[in-house]
C-alpha cells in the first residue's frame, strides 16, 4: 500500500534570529520568525509525513501555544514524526521538497540539507530530493519577507 502526503510551510524573515533550513544553519543576517527554531524545510517534510497517513498537522503534536515546543528543534519534530509512520508499519519511498527563497540561495546549501534530512530519517540520500526557485520579486517571498517549503512523500507499506 503506498501513500503520499504533500505540505506547506511558510515563515516570515527577521532579524536577531538563527537561520536554519534542512537542520543546516545558515549563515545570514535574518532568521525564520517562529515559536520552534521555525525550520521551514523540516516543518514541511514532517508534516508531509503525517498528512500522508491523514495523522493531522504539525499543530496536533507540537501546538504553537505550548512551553514544550518553545525554541524546540526541528530535527527533533522531523525524526518523531517519522518514527511515527514506521510504528505504523509504512516507511519513506521518496521525497521531493522545493524552497522558495528569494534572496537566500540555497544551491550552496542544498547538498548539506539533503544529507540533514536523510540522516535525521536513516534513509538514503537517493531518497531525499532538494530543489529551490525564486518568487521573481513577487509578493511577500519575491520582497524577502519570508521563506516557504513545499514537500511532498510517497510513503510504503
Amino acid at each position: 500500500m503506498i501513500r503520499i502526503g504533500h505540505a506547506w510551510d511558510t515563515h516570515k524573515l527577521v532579524e536577531n534570529r538563527d537561520l536554519f533550513l534542512g537542520g543546516i544553519k545558515v549563515e545570514s543576517n535574518l532568521g525564520l520568525l517562529g515559536h520552534s527554531d521555525a525550520d521551514v524545510v523540516l516543518h514541511a517534510v514532517a508534516e508531509s509525513l503525517l498528512g500522508a497517513l491523514a495523522l493531522g498537522d504539525l499543530g496536533t503534536f507540537y501546538p504553537d501555544n505550548s512551553d514544550k515546543t518553545l525554541g524546540m528543534d526541528s530535527k527533533i519534530i522531523l525524526k518523531e514524526c517519522y518514527d511515527r509512520i514506521l510504528q505504523k508499519g509504512y516507511h519513506l519511498v521518496n521525497l521531493d521538497l522545493t524552497i522558495y527563497s528569494q534572496n537566500i540561495k540555497i544551491s550552496p546549501i542544498r547538498d548539506a540539507i539533503r544529507l540533514s534530512i536523510a540522516n535525521i530519517m536513516n534513509v538514503s540520500l537517493e531518497q531525499v530530493s532538494v530543489k529551490a526557485t525564486t518568487y521573481e520579486k513577487m509578493g511577500f517571498i519575491g520582497r524577502g519577507e519570508a521563506l516557504a517549503c513545499e514537500s511532498v512523500c510517497l510513503v510504503e507499506k
